[in-house]
């Protein structure tokens, strides 16, 4: 998840730049030196098993298979810029189904974390929106603060959206209270992990362990 962090639109262009420069027309070890388990890609037979096992399948700009042959043909742009690999639920209906088992639902999510590390990925993509402000807020505290979180993605488009939003969500907001569900008073503070040293120099030493792998 670490690769959903943002960072400075210049250091995501030239991290673009440097990749396709040393890669040029090989994009298929790109993916394999750079996605999780992109070493799997050249195994898919192009089966459609997957497409056909994906419920939002019909609604894929580029089913699963389609991004593994994209990637060998060296559509680089194309697979990266694209918001297909943000549409998977983690459903895993197509791993089950893949006659060689193929791990697709893990290299879609890696697909799409390595394009936001390189700032290609669609910026308007919500999954990719969601993804970004749920970061944000489970690392700060090692904890989820369901109400900052939510008024995050209801604020990102600026105060009179989120004050539009809000309002049309109201009801279901004075559900979840009734219910003990959100809590008003988490906005001031909210519940946190005791050890919070502790998460940092977790996340830090994933981030040492991560950045080894790529480079072996």
């Amino acid at each position: 998840m670490q690769a959903l962090k943002t960072t400075g639109t210049t250091t995501m262009s030239d991290a673009n730049a440097a990749a396709a420069l040393r890669y040029r027309n090989n994009f298929l070890k790109e993916v394999e030196a750079h996605v999780e388990d992109g070493e799997w890609v050249k195994m898919c037979m192009q089966c459609g098993v997957c497409a056909g096992s994906c419920p939002l399948g019909a609604h894929w700009e580029h089913t699963p298979q389609k991004i593994f042959m994209m990637i060998r043909a060296g559509k680089r742009d194309e697979v990266l810029r694209s918001d297909a690999m943000w549409m998977c639920t983690s459903c895993y209906n197509c791993v089950v189904r893949c006659p060689r088992k193929l791990p697709i639902t893990q290299i879609m999510h890696g697909i799409a974390s390595y394009a936001q590390k390189l700032g290609l990925a669609p910026k308007m993509q919500p999954t990719r929106d969601f993804s970004i402000q749920f970061w944000k807020n489970c690392t700060r505290t090692g904890r989820v603060n369901e109400l900052k979180l939510t008024m995050g993605l209801y604020f990102k488009d600026g105060l009179m959206a989120g004050i539009k939003l809000g309002w049309n969500m109201r009801n279901v907001a004075l559900g979840l209270i009734k219910a003990g569900r959100l809590n008003p008073f988490e906005l001031f503070g909210g519940h946190r992990c005791k050890d919070q040293k502790g998460i940092a120099a977790m996340l830090k030493k994933a981030r040492e362990v991560e950045a080894t792998r790529k480079k072996v």
